[in-house]
């Protein structure tokens, strides 16, 4: 059996990117984690113990983001490494990292990188 589990919207404030301005101003950002598991034992048995707790991805997400990087795509692998080290029972696992009002001289309202392993 199949089974998702999806924590969205993610809103953190974090200085990454390549410019001077970015370390210093910093940005916000939206973390959207989705993952596959089988979480059968515990919607019988009402058990936290028995999925993958929504706690443990927010916080891996804020502690992740908190680290500094020049690129989103660094922050999106160690965001997926320390989820799949610390979480059980993931079949399938989909980090967005999603940069809001990115400095690239133009009309864009966001870029994202998706990494799903």
């Amino acid at each position: 059996m199949k089974h998702t589990i999806e924590v969205n919207g993610i809103k953190i404030y974090a200085f990454h990117g390549c410019l001077p301005e970015e370390e210093k101003i910093g940005g916000h950002y939206v973390v959207d984690v989705m993952l596959n598991t089988n979480f059968s034992e515990a919607a019988l048995t009402d058990e936290l113990s028995k999925t993958v707790d929504y706690v443990l991805i927010h916080q891996v997400v804020k502690e992740e983001m908190a680290i500094r990087s020049k690129l989103i795509e660094q922050v999106g692998q160690r965001i997926v490494d320390r989820i799949k080290r610390e979480a059980t029972g993931i079949n399938f696992l989909r980090v967005k990292v999603t940069k809001l009002t990115p400095p690239i001289n133009g009309d864009v309202d966001n870029v994202a990188i998706l990494i799903e392993e």
